[in-house]
C-alpha cells in the first residue's frame, strides 16, 4: 500500500540519503572519494532545502511510504489555480514499479476535480521526463538545463 505522511524532524537523515541516491549516477564519473562525495551531497542538499523553503514557503512536504517503509518524498505547492510538483523522488529500490505513475495520476485527478493545472520542472536528461511525456505533460518553457512541463 502506498501512502503519504507529513515530513517530520526525524526524517532529515532519510531525506538526505534520498537526495544523495538521486545524484549518485550523476557524480560517479567525477572521481570523488566517499568522504568528498558525501560533503558535496550534503552541501547540495542543504542548498536545495533552503531554496525550496524560500521559493515555496507554503509547500506541503510528504514522505512517500510503501507498506509503511519510507520510499521517497513528495513536495507540492498548491495555489488557487495550480498544483506544482516541486519534487517527487524515490529511492532506487522503489523506482520503475509504478509508484511515481500512481502518484502523478492521483494528482492529475485532483487537478481535474479542482479545475487546476498541474506542473513540474525536470532536468532535460532525467529519465523521469519520459514518464511525464507518457502521462501527457507538455513542455511549456525551458532554459536548456531544465524544462517546465504542464498538464491540464
Amino acid at each position: 500500500m502506498i501512502a503519504t505522511v507529513p515530513v517530520c524532524a526525524d526524517d532529515d537523515l532519510f531525506l538526505f540519503q534520498l537526495f544523495a541516491s538521486t545524484r549518485e549516477d550523476e557524480i560517479a564519473s567525477w572521481g570523488f572519494d566517499q568522504k568528498t562525495a558525501e560533503q558535496f551531497f550534503r552541501m547540495q542538499w542543504m542548498a536545495q532545502t533552503q531554496s525550496y523553503r524560500l521559493l515555496y514557503p507554503g509547500a506541503d512536504h510528504q514522505i512517500i511510504a510503501v507498506d509503511q517503509v519510507k520510499a521517497g518524498r513528495l513536495i507540492l505547492d498548491r495555489t488557487d489555480s495550480a498544483i506544482h510538483v516541486v519534487d517527487v523522488s524515490l529511492l532506487p529500490a522503489f523506482r520503475s514499479q509504478g509508484i511515481g505513475t500512481g502518484i502523478l495520476r492521483q494528482l492529475q485527478q485532483e487537478a481535474v476535480q479542482q479545475k487546476k493545472t498541474l506542473s513540474l520542472s525536470v532536468h532535460v536528461s532525467n529519465p523521469a521526463k519520459r514518464l511525464y511525456d507518457r502521462l501527457g505533460f507538455s513542455v511549456v518553457s525551458g532554459d536548456g538545463v531544465y524544462v517546465r512541463m504542464q498538464w491540464s
